[in-house]
């Protein structure tokens, strides 16, 4: 079955409404997107910021920049985009208290808006710190975009396509990162008169969300559950779903309720200390370091020194690369209309799996590359594999699994440590492959042990989630918590009864 049949059969089973696809391209339009997008575009304009650098350095200190110094400049301005991503992550959890799903990612637009400025105009104004402070707020709005996006789509959709909703975060973030490949070719913004426009771009998904995104739903689950509005929640599910009659998904919601202690968020704390959410803790942590240290920051190393290797000129390497964000948009395109059909699990073990093979594939032609002609032909390849294994599932998944492993009063929190441990892990990264490369062909034999891991651990552990109520999958954790599977006799309707006085008091 081809991937627009596969879409279509989708689209007609499930009843998709255009409200629903309208939330989850929008909303990941100017969250998920610009983060791709953020990982990708400073590559080719890098020379022009350090030529920048050097110019307004000389014009304010009248002596040219040391080299030491131009390096640690352009590092810091890379590297800060993680800092500002840790720091978005620990502030979406009180953001969503107060504003909810859908106006964090309202607000959220204001940082990607206030980064395209100090962007754009730091080269104008002959500041890079400008540069360096909007790196870190872009950060910041990845951060609370990776956390918020997921969150808010997991909630809208309905069970039996929430893994398919939810992979418009992996889509745009693929997207993105191949949006600013694109851009950044010679014949569009990659020049020394043109740079500073691939960081003015940021503004336009930003600006896109901030007038479409208001006029649709918030969660419903957040309604119901958290703001205790049960008729905003009824018009919610009405519009995402397209029919009058929602009572079922309603007393879906009431059922999950009546199963809590606790309705309201959880805190950190609480959540590592609750035995009914261990595992699932672990499971999140676990997946979510490997997402980033399976080794695909360590593919763009090497991408094109593997193809210099092969006789390509260097004038058109970013051309021929720029086949690595094409087979990424691909590949989780097709993993977003396959979830559905074969699950979470299997498409992650898939992942990390093919994905181990391949680099162990390409270390063997990487260490006779420089003796057989051909050999760089197959290494780039299983580049390519590699980028294909990893967004056909770990590329995306780990974000919808947060969503899904924990109910309402823990989501929060489990998405704070989940954005906690992906930014750590991503700062990890570039901190020891300095280290790792000292390997050299052999480096990536440590990926591959990761990505065994991480393969091994998800089949023993990870049940399925696919087409199940959050409620039935915090019971399949029941067993290894071990815990009682929590029973159902508090009623919602009594919860939803008490009303706050003045004060903001029940």
């Amino acid at each position: 079955m081809s991937g627009s049949d596969a879409f279509c059969l989708l689209f007609h089973q499930q009843r998709i409404t255009a409200c629903l696809i309208s939330a989850a391209f929008f909303g990941a339009l100017g969250s998920s997107f610009l983060y791709g997008y953020n990982l990708s575009v400073v590559n080719a304009p890098a020379g022009f910021i350090k030529a920048f650098y050097n110019k307004t350095w000389v014009e304010r200190y009248r002596e040219p920049i040391p080299a030491g110094t131009t390096t640690l400049l352009w590092s810091f301005t890379v590297s800060i985009f993680a800092i500002g991503g840790l720091l978005g992550t620990f502030s979406v959890s009180f953001i969503i208290k107060a504003l909810g799903r859908k106006g964090t990612l309202l607000l959220n637009n204001t940082f990607a808006v206030a980064a395209a400025l100090l962007l754009s105009l730091g080269k104008m104004s002959k500041s890079f710190e400008m540069l360096i402070i909007g790196r870190i707020i872009i950060g910041v709005n990845s951060g609370i975009a990776l956390s918020a996006l997921p969150m808010y789509l997991g909630e809208i959709s309905p069970r039996h396509i929430r893994g398919f909703i939810g992979q418009f975060n992996s889509i745009l973030i693929c997207l993105g990162v191949f949006t600013g490949q694109v851009l950044g070719l010679p014949e569009l913004l990659g020049q020394e008169s043109r740079w500073i426009y691939l960081f003015s771009f940021l503004a336009f998904p930003a600006v896109l969300q901030l007038f479409v995104l208001p006029f649709l739903p918030e969660s419903p689950r957040y309604l119901l559950m958290e703001r205790r509005d049960e008729a905003g929640a009824e018009r919610a599910f009405q519009r995402f779903l397209g029919k009058e009659d929602v009572s079922q998904e309603l007393e879906e919601v009431h059922a999950e309720a009546r199963a809590q202690d606790n309705l309201h968020a959880a805190s950190v704390l609480q959540l590592l200390r609750s035995p009914a959410v261990r595992w699932q803790l672990i499971t999140i942590v676990i997946t979510m370091a490997c997402y980033q240290l399976c080794g695909l920051n360590a593919i763009w190393y090497y991408t094109n020194g593997i193809l210099k290797a092969a006789g390509f000129a260097e004038n058109i390497l970013p051309y021929i690369t720029l086949t690595t964000g094409a087979i990424e948009t691909l590949a989780a395109i097709v993993s977003g209309l396959v979830i559905e059909r074969i699950g979470r699990k299997p498409l992650l073990i898939f992942g990390f799996s093919s994905m181990a093979v391949f680099f162990s594939l390409l270390t063997v032609f990487l260490n006779f590359q420089d003796s057989v002609s051909w050999m760089p032909y197959l290494s780039y390849i299983c580049i390519l594999a590699v980028i294909a294994a990893f967004c056909s599932g770990p590329g995306g998944i780990p974000f919808v699994l947060t969503g899904e492993l924990f109910e309402q009063s823990y989501r929060p929190a489990a998405f704070m440590i989940a954005g906690t441990v992906n930014w750590l892990s991503n700062f990890a990264v570039g901190l020891l492959f300095p280290i790792i490369q000292k390997l050299q062909t052999f480096a990536f034999l440590v990926f591959v042990v990761v990505c065994t891991l991480g393969s091994i651990f998800l089949c023993l552990f990870l049940p399925e989630t696919k087409n199940k109520t959050f409620m039935d999958i915090s019971q399949s954790f029941a067993k290894i918590n071990k815990i009682p599977i929590p029973p159902s006799g508090q009623e919602m309707e009594l919860v939803l009864s008490v009303k706050p006085d003045m004060n903001g008091k029940v």
